[in-house]
């Protein structure tokens, strides 16, 4: 598996994995917002994506994330965001999500600071289902306040840690 910046040939890739987790989610493969916003991170450099590197390498993508980095030259300590982070539904639980996640760090943690994911809430049916919440408690994120509701409806909760520029 290789990690790299995302390009803009990418998005149609960036728009199955979506496909893949709407039930979870909601919709976001036919709206305009969320192309737009994939779109812009791989435009700003603030997306990955984890491709095969056996041949013949597959053409949809293992995983994909978009990243939103700290202000540069704003005060105190860092806050990064991952705004968006998909793994391929026969790729879960093979490393795909700890690797796209450790590169974001390598790339764009400049600074110490924290390192912030919104996921499902416990209540949510994804929550189980998904392992997003295991998946970001085994990489040392704690559950924190709770978020604005996902556009299904369903609960959110802030996931954050601490992060410095040479640790993933």
């Amino acid at each position: 598996m290789i990690i790299r910046r995302a390009a803009h040939q990418d998005l149609p890739g960036f728009l199955r994995l979506a496909g893949q987790v709407e039930q979870w989610f909601g919709p976001m493969v036919g709206e305009p917002g969320f192309r737009d916003a994939v779109a812009g991170h791989i435009k700003r450099a603030e997306a990955l994506v984890a491709a095969s590197d056996t041949p013949p390498a597959a053409p949809d993508l293992l995983g994909g994330l978009l990243f939103g980095p700290h202000p540069a030259g704003s005060p105190g300590p860092a806050r990064h965001r991952v705004n968006w982070l998909v793994v391929a539904e026969g790729c879960r639980g093979r490393g795909v999500g700890r690797a796209l996640l450790a590169d974001a760090v390598r790339r764009f943690v400049t600074r110490p600071g924290t390192l912030e994911v919104v996921t499902f809430g416990s209540d949510h049916p994804g929550a189980d289902a998904s392992g997003a919440r295991r998946f970001y408690e085994a990489l040392g994120f704690t559950p924190a306040e709770a978020a604005p509701p996902g556009p299904e409806g369903g609960s959110r909760q802030r996931y954050r840690k601490v992060c410095r520029p040479d640790a993933a």
